[in-house]
């Protein structure tokens, strides 16, 4: 019996821990599956493994490499240990054996991925020709300025780094790398099934950026990808890359039994997992035990080393917080056998080399059978005998598990899912993509229509600058990549430590509402902190550490509207539609609640602003003669329908790759839209991910297993376990299990007759679509044309020139006390000029004030004002439409009369407002009325112009003629209804 069996064997017969076991399958070990290397791999590559005594490849590797060097992308979905790295690395030898100009780039989600897979390189340095001083090099937030320069100059040709430094360096800085982009061919990412959700969705577009420039250069790399075991490897790549790839999904490498045992603790989780690892450290068996956060990975730590003994120090701790060279030492004495056990977050979930482990403990289910099994194949690699355990939480998943066994062994890996065509995202990308390289009508990346109209968009927001010909856009930063979060939702926001000013971490914008409000409990690195403030002007948050005896637990307000329902379905006796949704949140206070007890200590209010997300969403509306039943039998009818709502997120996880806070949802006893009870769920980010559409089509099975998993909790009115959520806007109220359980037997049950419960197939109110089909501007070129008709009957056009400068009245804010040379007035109705002078200004005002709209060029800000130093009538109170303040608040910035007129109209002004100053000085005011005249009228024809265009030009900074989007209906009404009151 090997030391894994019989530590199993003792932990069943344990007086203590043997009932605890819910159950224990034996995984049985897998035989060898190799084949010959390929006749295309390099003589001398071929050679040198050998001499490594590889002599074969598992027949997984054999396969990838074949399409490889066929020419294909491939992704290889196979378990950890199954030798993924040397599919990417043998090509990239072989490149550098045939080609010394050729480049590769590979990318890791983790910087200590990128150490690990340098070392495993490294091995292959004696068969590389000696031309280079180096063939690899790591290229990340932690390489040095003075490294950097050194990796660009010698040319080194491999480069690994992770999707934010290709995205802020790589990418940003293209000219910097032209001979590493023109020779680029192979593009190797690593742990594929970790780019899904919102990261998947920015690192889908970072790699159409990437293969933009690649093109640019000329290159057409290939993609390497690998990936665990997950359920649409092949669907995940295309959606990443854009294209398809090759499968490789049956692994050929050689496994030793495994021991798969599920463990319902008695204690809690945590503790439990504590006296688990000190027997096994004790019986030298290598250890790792995953937990799902921080302060749980210490806490197990503490408890547990001084139970060890003087093996205390073969025990340690791993997490995100310690520094890198501390992380390094860990997973050197951990592959090295000199550390017996380590706690970890999900940080060594990934496939960094920590050697042959026996044993892994999961505190909680990882939230998926992929994960699962990701973090249990870090144990019995050399074929060795190892066990996994999983100690369940009181968690509605976990509970459900350990109540069906059977299903956790039955049921595949999930599917991972992401949303290129999210909209937040694929925006903030375009952006980037436009000032790396102006985006042009006719390249493959705007072929799309939801691009195309994405594109259109940014434009109308001035974040985008078309060309005159209406073929370029021109970004209007620099460097917008720095804008972008990859990983975080939103702003993000600092934490300050209020004693010593450092900043401890960062939190985004929308997590901050809920976990970081003045006076919350919040724990960071294992420490207890209370918020004294979050300033979101500011970005950032200020906490003080403290030990109080109450944690904090948030109190929101939803609301959800239905913005476009894109299709309906029938489950059961439920309708079920998906689509898309405006979902409106603000966090209206918090509870203070006992450590011990958890009862309810006060409830502080708070004043937060809302939070409002367009997403994606499923919504199920209840039957009328179901909520009738219900009602009728004096069940709680709110307190059913929320209980469900809670009960479908926490099995979320099942059918999809997520977790629990990527889902929200709200519960509606009667929503006006579909005038039915209904609940809501929806994905958490904006845009979407793809969650809820893929749930909406496996709806079926989700109110099935919600049913099991609610019905076989032993609990009488509710708990953690079935219909409770941890993150509960209202506190878990109103929730009625009981009532819960009558509403899913009845929404399961067969329908008496085969009509629909509903008075029509879909009575949700559906809100049209903002932008009609086919009116994007890059396949119809077509301009939203406002026309005259916008205009009211009498306007003008209206300019005057000073007879003091701003200097000597003491400045720019005393213009009342610059005085009126000459005033020109365009009035429409007269369809020509009226000129006035100094003695004139009375009938100037009288002019406008009969006017129903006077337009002008800084007339808010500046002629206005120089007007009231001859009136006490207020001119901000009549129909003003000021150009300059229009452009500013579009653009950003200001921009010159000229600067406009030129580009737009073809003219340039006559003089300019220090030349008419001299001229007054001189008695000339023949030329001032001249000069005045004509600002008038092109401030008059520029107007005309953006009505019937939409769009004013100019020149940027880089020297092209660009659009300025304009449209000015809005701010005509506007001035015309703020006149009126």
């Amino acid at each position: 019996m090997s030391n894994v069996q019989e530590y199993i064997a003792a932990l069943k017969a344990s007086r203590k821990f043997g009932p605890q076991v819910v159950s224990h399958k034996t995984v049985s070990a897998k035989a060898l599956s190799s084949r010959q290397f390929p006749d295309t791999l390099h003589p001398k590559l071929c050679d040198f493994l050998n001499t490594r005594g590889i002599t074969e490849l598992y027949s997984h590797q054999q396969q990838a490499l074949s399409y490889v060097f066929a020419g294909e992308d491939v992704i290889a979905a196979t378990p950890t240990a199954s030798g993924k790295s040397m599919i990417y690395n043998l090509p990239v030898i072989d490149m550098l054996l045939r080609n010394q100009s050729g480049t590769a780039l590979y990318l890791f989600p983790l910087k200590a991925l990128a150490q690990d897979q340098l070392r495993v390189f490294s091995e292959f340095n004696e068969v590389l020709p000696e031309q280079k001083k180096r063939y690899a090099a790591i290229y990340d937030g932690d390489t040095s300025s003075y490294q950097r320069r050194r990796i660009r100059e010698e040319g080194v040709p491999i480069l690994m780094t992770n999707p934010e430094m290709l995205h802020l360096s790589l990418l940003a800085y293209h000219g910097n790398w032209v001979h590493f982009f023109n020779n680029l061919k192979y593009i190797v990412i690593d742990e594929v099934h970790t780019y899904r959700g919102v990261l998947g969705g920015h690192m889908a577009w970072i790699l159409r950026r990437l293969q933009r420039i690649a093109r640019y250069y000329g290159a057409t790399p290939q993609f390497i990808m690998l990936s665990a075991t997950i359920g649409n490897p092949a669907e995940l790549a295309e959606k990443l890359t854009g294209r398809p790839s090759e499968l490789i999904s049956s692994s050929g490498a050689p496994t030793a039994e495994k021991h798969m045992v599920l463990l319902n603790p008695w204690d809690s989780a945590a503790y439990t997992a504590s006296q688990l690892l000190e027997a096994a450290v004790k019986r030298e068996l290598r250890t790792i035990v995953y937990t799902q956060s921080r302060k749980m990975t210490e806490l197990i730590n503490i408890w547990t080393s001084p139970k060890l003994g003087k093996l205390s120090d073969k025990l340690s701790s791993y997490r995100a917080g310690f520094l890198p060279e501390e992380r390094r030492d860990i997973e050197q004495k951990l592959a090295s056998g000199e550390l017996y056990g380590v706690i970890s977050t999900s940080a060594l979930e990934l496939g960094i080399d920590i050697g042959d482990l026996d044993i892994c403990i999961l505190v909680g289910y990882p939230g998926s059978i992929m994960a699962t099994w990701q973090r249990g194949g870090r144990v019995g690699r050399a074929f060795r005998d190892s066990a996994i355990v999983l100690v369940a939480q009181e968690d509605a998943l976990d509970q459900y598990y350990m109540r069906n066994p059977d299903d956790f062994f039955r049921r595949g890996v999930e599917s991972a899912v992401l949303n290129p065509d999210n909209k937040a995202i694929m925006e903030q990308h375009l952006h980037c993509a436009a000032a790396e390289l102006p985006l042009e009508r006719d390249e493959s990346l705007l072929t799309a229509q939801e691009v195309a109209d994405s594109v259109d968009s940014l434009a109308n927001q001035a974040v985008l600058l078309q060309s005159a010909d209406g073929n370029i856009w021109f970004s209007t930063r620099k460097y917008p990549q720095r804008l972008v979060s990859l990983r975080g939702g939103g702003t993000q926001l600092s934490i300050i430590n209020s004693e010593s000013g450092e900043i401890i971490g960062e939190v985004d914008s929308g997590r901050a509402m809920k976990e970081c409000h003045q006076g919350a409990v919040y724990i960071h690195r294992a420490r207890i902190w209370v918020v004294q403030s979050l300033d979101f002007e500011a970005r950032e948050v200020v906490v003080t550490g403290m030990k109080p005896s109450f944690f904090t637990r948030p109190m929101s307000n939803k609301n959800t509207e239905i913005l476009d329902t894109r299709k309906t379905i029938m489950s059961f006796r439920g309708r079920v539609s998906f689509g898309k949704l405006k979902v409106t949140e603000q966090v209206t206070g918090y509870q203070k609640r006992n450590n011990s007890t958890q009862k309810l200590i006060a409830t502080v209010p708070l004043e937060l602003p809302e939070q409002i997300i367009e997403t994606e969403g499923i919504w199920l509306d209840i039957p009328p003669a179901i909520k009738e039943t219900l009602e009728k039998e004096k069940y709680h009818f709110m307190g059913a329908i929320h209980a469900l709502e809670h009960a479908m997120i926490a099995l979320f996880p099942l059918l999809v790759l997520c977790d629990r806070n990527d889902i929200g949802g709200i519960s509606c006893p009667l929503h006006e839209q579909t005038e039915e009870a209904t609940v809501f769920i929806y994905d958490g980010h904006s845009g979407g991910v793809g969650l809820a559409e893929e749930s909406f089509d496996r709806i079926d099975e989700l109110l099935q297993q919600t049913q099991k998993m609610i019905s076989s909790c032993s609990c009488e009115n509710g708990c953690p376990s079935c219909v409770h959520s941890p993150k509960c806007g209202s506190g878990n109220r109103p929730i009625d299990k009981v009532a819960c359980l009558k509403l899913i037997d009845l929404l399961l049950s067969k329908n008496s007759s085969d009509q629909s419960e509903f008075s029509a197939t879909d009575n949700a109110r559906v809100l049209p679509d903002p932008t009609p089909q086919g009116s994007s501007s890059l396949r119809v070129q077509k301009q939203q044309r406002l026309g005259l008709e916008a205009l009211p009957g009498r306007y003008g056009v209206f300019d005057l020139e000073t007879i003091r400068s701003a200097e000597e009245v003491g400045g720019w804010h005393r213009a009342e006390n610059m005085g009126i040379s000459v005033g020109v007035v365009y009035d429409s109705e007269l369809d020509g000029c009226v000129t006035y002078l100094e003695d004139e200004i009375d009938e100037l005002i009288h002019h406008l004030q009969q006017l129903d709209l006077v337009v002008g060029f800084n007339n808010k800000r500046f002629d206005n004002r120089v007007l009231s130093g001859y009136s006490s009538y207020d001119f901000q109170q009549m129909p003003n439409l000021d150009l300059l303040e229009e452009i500013s608040n579009h653009l950003g910035y200001r921009l010159s009369l000229d600067r406009l007129a030129e580009h737009t109209l073809g003219e340039k002004k006559s003089a300019d407002g220090l030349q008419a100053l001299q001229w007054y000085k001189e008695g000339r005011i023949d030329l001032i009325q001249k000069y005045c005249r004509k600002d008038v009228e092109i401030t008059r024809d520029l107007f005309l112009y953006g009505l019937e265009n939409g769009f004013f030009l100019f020149q940027n900074k880089a020297g092209k003629t660009v659009r300025l989007p304009m449209n000015l209906e809005p701010s005509i009404e506007k001035a015309l209804a703020h006149a009126s009151r």
